[in-house]
């Protein structure tokens, strides 16, 4: 997985697992975003299931976790530092339709959402297809 560019005051080294991994699904999205390819393809698809594997191993993804990583609350924090949310908010009280950049966010959001459900239900049937898992 490429590694985003990292602000040394909140390195991986220092910073809480879960922010690490935000910031990675962050990268990922941008990264994509900026090459105009679509996340349920390699590399991103790929990356994003890594972060996904890393954030429920750590219990980011249990009910009543400290620190919650499941799909609301990550689109939830991705929505908040790209400004989507106040783009939202001013777009509704407004009348108005979102902007072409705020609405292609929207799409990624819409499309991170599909990659979780598609990991969830692939995590969640695992065992089933592996032989040595599997029980007499």
């Amino acid at each position: 997985m490429t590694q985003p560019s990292v602000d040394p005051q909140n390195s991986p080294l220092t910073a809480p697992l879960y922010s690490v991994i935000l910031t990675q699904v962050d990268a990922v999205l941008r990264r994509a975003e900026e090459a105009s390819l679509p996340l349920e393809v390699d590399p991103a698809r790929s990356d994003l299931f890594e972060l996904f594997v890393t954030a429920h191993g750590a219990g980011y993804l249990e009910e009543d976790a400290e620190h919650d990583l499941t799909a609301d609350e990550l689109c939830k924090q991705l929505a908040s530092r790209w400004g989507l949310d106040q783009a939202a908010q001013t777009s509704v009280a407004n009348q108005e339709k979102l902007d072409a950049q705020n609405l292609a966010k929207m799409r990624l959001l819409w499309s991170l959402l599909r990659m979780w459900m598609e990991w969830t239900y692939a995590w969640s049937r695992w065992t089933e297809f592996q032989p040595e898992a599997k029980q007499d």
